[in-house]
């Protein structure tokens, strides 16, 4: 069996941020896409209450954009979720509804990227992703 590391951490390196995205399960009984939701890990904590420790994540959600792929990509579209006042929805969730990890790749528009912009400002810096597929045979298999 072959372990994935979900990272996040304020400096990976000495250097930029690092916060990957993970689905979520939010209904086991749906196939797929159906019953999963994309969010991008911002922090893992954990909490002891009454004896027992608690393993969690604070997560900020995608919204889907449609119920079914785009039809040209083949791929689902997913934007940062909003919350009131157009403040990113964020929430505290347990470890074990992480399912798996996510790939998203930018939806590119007509215009030019500005110089400045650094691959670690890619989840801030775009207003929609396509969910990666073909990242590996398991997300094949999830997001469809």
């Amino acid at each position: 069996m072959r372990t994935k590391h979900i990272c996040s951490c304020p400096s990976w390196r000495g250097g930029h941020s690092c916060n990957d995205c993970v689905f979520v399960n939010t209904d086991s009984n749906p196939p797929g896409m159906q019953g999963l939701e994309v969010t991008r890990v911002r922090t893992f904590f954990s909490f002891q209450y009454r004896g027992k420790v608690y393993p969690c994540a604070v997560v900020h959600w995608f919204d889907k954009i449609g119920d079914a792929a785009d039809k040209d990509m083949g791929m689902r579209v997913v934007c940062p979720g909003e919350g009131a006042n157009n403040t990113a929805e964020h929430t505290i969730i347990h470890i074990d509804a992480i399912y798996h990890a996510a790939h998203l790749i930018h939806v590119y528009s007509t215009e030019f990227l500005p110089l400045e912009l650094k691959f670690y400002h890619s989840y801030d810096a775009f207003h929609a992703y396509y969910i990666n597929k073909y990242t590996d045979h398991h997300a094949f298999e999830i997001a469809f």
